[in-house]
């Protein structure tokens, strides 16, 4: 079984960092991505950089990356501006983010819930007509900075209109990591009537974010978000930590035995370099340990100990 792992380093991992990187280091971070066998990379996010200056220059990131087949390179936009922007980029996939929670999308992109479905059902149509994928993140879907817990009951609400919008794809965010693996299963699996992929994004604020990654998993998503090194936060969101690290996740997809296409040894070194580049230890752990070849051991005694000498 495959499973296909998107990293968000280039734009949810490099927009809370103090340190604001030129458009050509973050395409050579995408391009490193790439190399590595991520099948999946958010390249920029197409915003004002007044508010984000860790983004400016989206499309000279763009730009500059070098495709590599088989991979999809896409970019986060919050209106329709933002995607007009991006279309005249070669990017092939925009992702549209929408939260649960009134006071944090009026604090991400000043304007109500059903005033941001209106931008992405525009921004639908005009992707769609270019031949572009939607994927519509709902943030804050497990719990708010601002107003607390979040409803599944708002979640659903916000998935079903999206979809109604013209959405390809769901992603459920963990935004400020509050969320534990029942939680994960139970709104997966709820979303998972609206008929169209279901991907999850998670933050590691709490230590739960690997665990409510393979709750996903076992619940049904197709791809899972994560952010090489462990970098990442909101800036609209207190609070909110490192998203998991894509290196994290890829040695407990691969442990049980999930394909992803990536060479997690390559990865490592990417995590490492980028490290280097921002002049700070990153917090994912497999990046410091490395990974880990089992060696097999002989059993105690018995039986068993008799079968394992027989094998070896």
């Amino acid at each position: 079984m495959s499973i296909t792992v998107c990293d968000v380093a280039p734009r949810d991992g490099l927009q809370n960092e103090t340190t604001h990187l030129a458009p050509a280091v973050r395409a050579e971070l995408v391009n490193r991505l790439a190399d590595a066998g991520v099948a999946r990379v958010e390249v920029a996010s197409f915003v004002n950089p007044k508010l984000v200056p860790q983004m400016a220059g989206a499309e000279d990131v763009a730009a500059t990356i070098v495709p590599r087949p088989g991979v999809v390179y896409s970019g986060l936009v919050l209106n329709v501006r933002g995607y007009e922007r991006l279309a005249a980029s070669e990017l092939e996939e925009v992702h549209f983010s929408v939260a649960a929670s009134e006071t944090l999308n009026q604090r991400n992109q000043n304007s109500s819930i059903e005033q941001a479905l209106q931008q992405a059902e525009r921004i639908a149509e005009l992707a769609h007509a270019d031949g572009r994928r939607l994927s519509v993140v709902i943030a804050a879907s497990f719990g708010c900075p601002y107003e607390g817990s979040v409803a599944p009951s708002s979640v659903l609400a916000v998935a079903e209109r999206a979809v109604q919008a013209g959405a390809d794809e769901l992603v459920l965010a963990d935004t400020i990591g509050v969320g534990v693996p029942s939680q994960v299963r139970g709104l997966v699996r709820a979303i998972s009537q609206f008929g169209v992929p279901i991907g999850i994004h998670l933050h590691d604020t709490r230590g739960t974010g690997i665990a409510n990654a393979y709750a996903a998993v076992q619940a049904g998503v197709s791809s899972l978000d994560a952010s090489v090194g462990g970098v990442g936060g909101c800036p609209f969101a207190p609070g909110a930590a490192g998203n998991i690290a894509t290196e994290d996740l890829v040695y407990l997809l691969h442990g049980e035995g999930l394909d992803t296409g990536i060479d997690l040894d390559a990865l490592i070194e990417v995590s490492h370099w980028l490290a280097a580049v921002l002049g700070h230890e990153l917090p994912g752990r497999v990046q410091r340990a490395g990974d880990f070849k089992a060696v097999s051991a002989p059993p105690s005694g018995g039986v068993a100990a008799t079968a394992w000498r027989e094998e070896n």
